[in-house]
């Protein structure tokens, strides 16, 4: 299936959703808290946002728990957090066109909320809460495997510098690398780099080139992080 189709098919498959959804919950589900405010008499998404949330993480758990069997507890806590981070949730709804269905107060709107990743992350976990409010766990479970796992596609990018990206962007934060030492003859040289977490030195990594002692050093950090 060429990228056209499966945007196109995403697309079909994100307008059946919400059609098939109550008209009140559905409303629910579009209704950002800017359009609440604004409105008065409306309710945000923000609960269904919270519950959607849940869902996909047991979801996409479960779906990697079954395609990983030899993966370790935290290969697969990677591996999730991938999956279910406000970056990719963001793509998977811009790619759906979520956002022109959404029902946004007028500065929103007119800031471009439509495509504003947090805006777009915060309503597919909303429409998957909506769902599940709807048609029960089996329902969002095929759901999230024909959109997050099209054509039963489970390569998920496993790379430390990825996953630590993603982690802390989440948070609001930002990585930084850079190469502290350099030793060994010209030839061979031999990095060693530290990894910045909001400017703080978190971890240290060795590598034959920049790239390899970054990789090393974010892997670092996320296996402290696991050990807590």
């Amino acid at each position: 299936m060429s990228g056209a189709e499966k945007v196109r098919e995403l697309r079909e498959r994100l307008d059946e959703v919400l059609a098939s959804l109550p008209p009140k919950l559905r409303q629910e589900a579009l209704s950002h808290i800017s359009y609440a405010n604004e409105m008065g008499n409306s309710r945000s998404n923000e609960r269904l946002e919270f519950l959607g949330d849940a869902v996909l993480h047991l979801c996409v758990g479960s779906i990697l728990f079954d395609a990983y069997p030899d993966a370790s507890e935290g290969d697969l806590t990677r591996m999730r957090a991938h999956l279910v981070s406000g970056s990719a949730l963001s793509a998977l709804a811009l790619r759906g066109g979520l956002g022109r269905h959404l029902k946004l107060g007028r500065g929103e709107a007119s800031s471009g909320g439509r495509s504003k990743p947090r805006v777009l992350a915060g309503a597919f976990e909303a429409l998957v809460g909506a769902l599940y409010v709807h048609k029960g766990f089996q329902e969002c479970m095929k759901f999230v495997r024909e959109a997050v796992f099209p054509e039963g596609e489970l390569t998920v990018p496993v790379d430390s510098k990825t996953l630590l990206q993603e982690l802390v962007q989440e948070e609001g934060g930002s990585v930084e690398y850079t190469v502290v030492e350099v030793s060994g003859p010209d030839h061979m040289p031999r990095y060693t780099v530290a990894c910045l977490v909001n400017g703080r030195e978190v971890s240290r990594g060795q590598g034959g080139s920049k790239k390899e002692a970054e990789e090393d050093a974010a892997k670092g950090f996320l296996a402290s992080r696991e050990a807590l």
